[in-house]
């Protein structure tokens, strides 16, 4: 028996078939395309997206002679941020799909971001009012496309973000829903009474009807037969946003256990428990999870560029033929050289909340080689991990002792050494990249019977190893910084 499992990401749709001792039988991979209209934006083709999920379905269930029968649910994790605005009569999107790295809605924040907006904003939502989240990015849309604010307050628009949109979708339009950890991020819904805020939905200019249903994640959606692709219904049950996915595989129950998932960007999240602490400031408050014995919130910050750094010095500058040369190449030099790459290739997210700032390298001479540079580009995937951490143990009073990480940079052990060396505290990477993954196939498998609760992850999920810090503190806090000095210059470029 097998749990089918979605992972929608920022670069491609996986479709992967999990079994009952938690480990991935196959995968399948389908990338899509990224629009770039003008500096700052980026979009995705939400019909590709979907015609992708299919694809690699069929594909999954032919290559692996896996008889329908044997899936006991459909699971879905996604990218976060991300939204969709569709026709509720024919499906059809109004607009391509607004990533979340998709900065193009600033303006129209600085318009809204008077004293009191703002603060109403954070107060009701746990988010700063900013275009990295999708309220932002629905309304640019409602202003920007012609007709849609009109449509929308006739009821004509749906809207939501990409579990929304699949499963409107899979479902051939019988459910429009979302899940509370994809909807805590869209910063339109209450952390207090667990419901959308109609003055937040007043004052980003949304019309509250064309918001999904909420739902716990761990129940059944909905039914589907994947466009016709099974000769059988399969239950939809277990629905999480990637980071919040990563956060349950990785066992992090209990308040004060941390991750941070190394991806295109990065989300470092710190478990605090059934009740939300006071606002820190530069980190955000989200819902970890919502399960239906239990809503759990989280300190969560986000981070633009980490993976996406390395892609870039392999792909725009030509230092690396792929990313997977990284440990290598900057192994061969013991230090930077005083060399730091700030990698605000799309502003600055967390902590510092700067959709303006943009990439610089700083402290090169002429012995700086394409080592070097690549040492750089790594570090910063660390230091920009340690930013958030630091800030998160210190305004939740909780001491970070352990780091669970998880995601492709993770098997770079030159990366996990010098993130522990930074943090000071043991960093365990999970033992395989697709914990997002994994994560809702957990909730789709208790959902099901194939799992009996989730105390039987503990055996099934081991780290793939442990590092400690080996670092001097004299030497971390000089290294850090030159880091904050390097992040100084990038904000003030």
């Amino acid at each position: 028996m097998y749990i089918l499992t979605i992972d929608q990401s920022t670069s491609s749709t996986k479709a992967l078939l999990v079994d009952a001792e938690c480990r991935i039988k196959t995968r399948i991979n389908k990338d899509h395309q990224q629009y770039y209209p003008q500096p700052g934006w980026v979009e995705h083709d939400p019909e590709e997206i979907y015609s992708n999920l299919l694809a690699a379905v069929q594909e999954l269930m032919e290559q692996t002679g896996t008889s329908w029968e044997e899936i006991k649910a459909l699971s879905l994790t996604n990218q976060r941020e991300t939204v969709v605005v569709w026709e509720k009569a024919t499906g059809r999107p109004v607009y391509n799909a607004l990533v979340w790295q998709c900065a193009r809605a600033t303006a129209l924040c600085e318009e809204l971001a008077t004293p009191e907006n703002s603060a109403a904003v954070r107060e009701a939502t746990g988010l700063p009012l900013s275009p990295y989240f999708s309220a932002a990015k629905i309304s640019w849309i409602l202003q920007n496309v012609a007709g849609a604010k009109e449509r929308a307050e006739r009821g004509e628009l749906l809207a939501g973000t990409i579990d929304s949109w699949l499963v409107w979708k899979l479902t051939a339009g019988a459910v429009h829903a979302t899940d509370y950890s994809n909807a805590s991020r869209m910063s339109l819904l209450n952390l207090s009474t667990l419901d959308w805020d109609i003055n937040i939905c007043n004052i980003f200019g949304i019309p509250p009807q064309m918001l999904p249903r909420l739902e716990y994640s761990d129940v059944k959606w909905g039914e589907t037969d994947f466009a016709g692709l099974a000769p059988v219904q399969v239950p939809i049950a277990g629905i999480l946003g990637d980071s919040h996915a990563a956060l349950f595989a990785q066992q992090c129950y209990a308040p004060g256990m941390a991750k941070a998932t190394y991806g295109t960007g990065s989300s470092v999240m710190l478990n605090v428990g059934t009740s939300r602490l006071p606002d820190v400031e530069g980190i955000v408050s989200s819902i970890g999870w919502g399960l239906s014995t239990e809503v759990i919130y989280v300190l969560e910050g986000n981070i633009n560029s980490t993976g996406a750094t390395l892609k870039w010095l392999a792909e725009n500058l030509g230092l690396l033929s792929s990313p997977a040369e990284a440990e290598a190449l900057a192994g061969e030099v013991t230090d930077t050289g005083g060399v730091y790459l700030v990698p605000a290739f799309s502003g600055l997210s967390a902590p510092h909340w700067d959709n303006k700032a943009r990439a610089i390298i700083s402290g090169m001479s002429f012995s700086t080689g394409r080592a070097q540079i690549v040492r750089a580009g790594l570090e910063a995937i660390a230091y920009q991990i340690t930013d958030v951490a630091r800030l998160m143990s210190a305004g939740s009073g909780m001491e970070l002792n352990q780091l669970r990480t998880d995601g492709g940079p993770t098997r770079n052990k030159l990366l996990m050494q010098f993130q522990a060396d930074m943090l000071e505290c043991t960093v365990l990477p999970a033992h395989t990249e697709e914990l997002s993954a994994l994560g809702v196939a957990m909730l789709g498998g208790i959902y099901s019977g194939m799992w009996k609760d989730r105390g039987v992850f503990a055996k099934l999920l081991q780290p793939a190893g442990s590092f400690t810090s080996r670092m001097e503190s004299a030497t971390r806090e000089q290294l850090y910084r030159g880091w904050q000095t390097a992040v100084q210059k990038c904000l003030e470029s």
